[in-house]
């Protein structure tokens, strides 16, 4: 669903000479512009919003806030986005979770994540490595599928949660391989990899930015990515879909922009040209994509689809697996 960013960044400068002098929606922006992060500060989330709240700033000639609002699971900051008032200063800076996997694994929640939140777009897309302790004896996918199904208790995987990313991976290498393996949740990423580097768990799935140097230096072995084709940041490693039976695994983690549902359409279209524009940025794409991260920057109208297929994706994942998160 990749949008190559340099393209559309000659569109956007196009389209702009083309309209110059006019002012979306009423002169906006008029005052500064918040970005809600549904995340504590310092992750990556974080991170991202803030290095995009910088670059907008100076484009759009206002202050542009990032608001940290934390708790359970990214749903406390999508609900009040959702419900801040649709006028084009406040968005949603967020991961999928909040979007397409939480509605699964609550009861209820206060918003409707596709409906209450409009889409603006991907911003980027980052995957799972998974990865092997060097005692497990399998040097490929087809050889770790191979090994769980003649293990009578099955491989252990962990991750850092119920609910979590790394295990729905899990979850859907289990159903797609047919395989038997056992989840072991940990309290968090840090004791997960932890746990990974003692032994105690025979594989899990780990972001390419986290796993990498542990790669590298021999800790880990990597036998596949989750994305649809292979990360440049680790070229050797297979993508699960080259194999023909985990075609359509993929997994990714994606940070996404949203506004409130009902935002004004040439408000979005004019945040949506300023996401871009941030990501053709040289200084911006050299400070992430050689962790891994793949740069996005898809329309609002391309988003939406995306936002769809996710949240279907997952709710068949969730509820084979039986997961909830209360």
């Amino acid at each position: 669903m990749s949008v190559t960013v340099k393209p559309l960044l000659a569109a956007v400068i196009a389209a702009a000479a083309m309209t110059a002098g006019s002012a979306p929606a009423q002169g906006w922006p008029a005052k500064p512009i918040r970005f809600v992060v549904n995340f504590a500060a310092g992750g990556g989330t974080d991170i991202v919003a803030r290095a995009m709240a910088a670059e907008s700033a100076k484009s759009l000639g206002q202050q542009v806030i990032v608001e940290n609002r934390a708790g359970g699971n990214g749903n406390i900051g999508a609900d009040a986005v959702a419900k801040s008032p649709p006028d084009g200063y406040t968005f949603l800076v967020a991961t999928n979770a909040a979007i397409v996997i939480n509605p699964h694994l609550y009861k209820k929640l206060p918003y409707d994540p596709l409906k209450d939140l409009a889409p603006v777009s991907q911003i980027a897309t980052l995957p799972f490595v998974l990865v092997v302790h060097p005692s497990v004896p399998a040097r490929s996918l087809k050889e770790l599928i191979a090994l769980a199904r003649s293990t009578p208790k099955g491989l252990t995987y962990g991750s850092s949660g119920v609910g979590g990313g790394a295990h729905l991976a899990g979850e859907l290498l289990k159903n797609m391989a047919n395989i038997n393996i056992v989840h072991v949740p940990y309290k968090g990423s840090a004791p997960a990899i932890t746990g990974m580097l003692t032994g105690e768990v025979d594989f899990m799935f780990v972001s390419i930015f986290t796993v990498t140097p542990l790669i590298k230096g021999g800790r880990l072995r990597a036998v596949a990515v989750t994305s649809a084709a292979r990360n440049k940041s680790l070229p050797e490693v297979p993508a699960l879909g080259e194999l023909p039976a985990l075609k359509g695994a993929e997994s990714d983690l994606w940070y996404g922009m949203l506004a409130p549902g009902n935002t004004d359409r040439r408000i979005i279209d004019s945040m949506h040209k300023e996401v871009v524009r941030v990501l053709a940025l040289p200084a911006f794409r050299e400070r992430f994509e050689p962790s891994g991260t793949v740069l996005v920057g898809n329309t609002p109208d391309a988003f939406a689809p995306v936002l769809r297929n996710d949240y279907d994706r997952w709710g068949k994942v969730i509820r084979a697996a039986g997961t909830t998160a209360e």
